[in-house]
């Protein structure tokens, strides 16, 4: 007889994913929890001003009395980096909000539309794309004063064309189905099917589409901040400390860059871990790719 491959071999190699990926989805999710519980809960309680110079602490290396050491001017690097985090994860939250949300309304309406209206808007959205993120959120962020809003409205402005193609396709699928096409023969305006039919079943794909471009907005504020366009030198965000470290890296002193990377890297990292959890949920199909 000739020699079978026992079907136990697949059903394993199955189970190790599903553990694997249960592992880091854990993983991700203590990270959040700990960068919001570090957020909201280490300013009240810390009470000490992240500003405070103190020249005599100048530059001093990982301790006891301050686990990350101290930057240029004296002030603790562990402090500065959690108000560095809370400013990026509010410019990220708040601007991934706003863009996915112009998305959704842009792509919802050329698609429920169709016609001229879609290729108009769709031409746009691709003239818009063509011009790199960052050079035309440096053009916007130019206009205006240095501050948290400005970069808010930068990053906003140039990252919703991805949530448009994306709710547009799904809005395209979704009128394809029976139900709409019998609200439309009972007399529904596209106003109507558009609000009770159409942006209900885009509504995953655009949560999932605000969710990824959370840590997007915060490596785009870190990079306005890093080239001197975004918030004020003085305040702390992930980008301005980085940007500040420079100096020290040379001279031999690693620890003001390596901690305000590590802040950046890492919740953007569990953050993008968590959405890929999540679309796996609302895709099955490529869910079950994933676990062959």
């Amino acid at each position: 007889m000739a020699d079978t491959v026992p079907e136990t071999v697949w059903r394993s190699h199955g189970r190790s994913r599903r553990s694997t990926r249960t592992v880091r989805i854990s993983f991700s999710a203590v990270i959040v929890a700990a960068v919001v519980l570090a957020v909201l809960i280490v300013p009240p309680i810390v009470q000490l001003d992240e500003q405070a110079v103190d020249l005599s602490k100048k530059l001093m290396p990982p301790s006891w009395e301050h686990p990350f050491g101290t930057d240029d001017v004296g002030r603790d690097l562990l402090l500065r980096c959690v108000y560095g985090l809370r400013i990026s994860l509010l410019v990220g939250l708040v601007a991934a909000l706003v863009a996915t949300v112009i998305g959704t309304l842009v792509g919802a309406a050329a698609a429920a539309f169709g016609g001229w209206t879609d290729r108009i808007v769709m031409r746009l959205v691709d003239t818009f794309a063509s011009v790199p993120h960052l050079l035309l959120g440096i053009f916007i962020v130019a206009m205006f004063r240095p501050g948290v809003w400005p970069v808010i409205v930068s990053v906003a402005l140039t990252h919703w064309l991805s949530t448009a193609r994306i709710v547009r396709s799904e809005v395209l699928s979704l009128r394809s189905r029976p139900y709409v096409d019998t609200a439309i023969s009972g007399g529904a305006s596209r106003w109507r099917v558009t609000a009770r039919h159409l942006l209900p079943g885009v509504l995953p794909q655009a949560g999932l589409a605000a969710v990824l471009m959370v840590p997007h907005a915060m490596w785009h504020e870190s990079a306005l901040s890093f080239l001197g366009l975004g918030l004020p030198s003085h305040q702390a965000s992930l980008g301005n400390l980085v940007q500040t470290a420079r100096g020290s890296l040379l001279a031999g002193d690693w620890w003001p860059t390596l901690f305000p990377g590590l802040f950046l890297i890492v919740p953007t990292l569990a953050i993008a871990g968590l959405a890929g959890a999540w679309r796996e949920r609302i895709n099955p199909r490529r869910k079950s790719e994933l676990m062959l």
